[in-house]
């Protein structure tokens, strides 16, 4: 993925950055069930990312489409879990319950 580096803290390339950054840190987060908490320092990106997405109505989609993208790449790097043995043949049996027919 190339994005378009900003060469100021504060510019559109720079801001659009943090929104696609920030919206990854909360997919990941939710993705791991993990709670995440604002820090007050985040509130700084706000004014930035409100110029961006108001110059651009299709920034957001953007944005959340590569953080999506960042999220699933990062994912993939991890090791499948393993799922654990069932005892051969217990797939097929369940209790039955009133009302069941045969």
């Amino acid at each position: 993925m190339n994005l378009e580096q900003g060469k100021r803290y504060g510019d559109q390339a720079y801001a659009f950055n943090e929104l696609v950054a920030e919206l990854s840190a909360a997919f990941l987060c939710a993705e791991l069930e993990i709670t995440n908490v604002p820090r007050p320092d985040h509130a700084q990106y706000i004014q930035s990312w409100l110029t961006v997405l108001k110059n651009d109505t299709r920034a957001i989609f953007t944005a959340a489409s590569l953080a999506s993208a960042t999220v699933d790449y990062l994912m993939a790097l991890q090791p499948k879990a393993l799922e654990p043995e069932r005892p051969v043949g217990t797939d097929a049996i369940r209790p039955s319950t009133p009302g069941d027919s045969l």
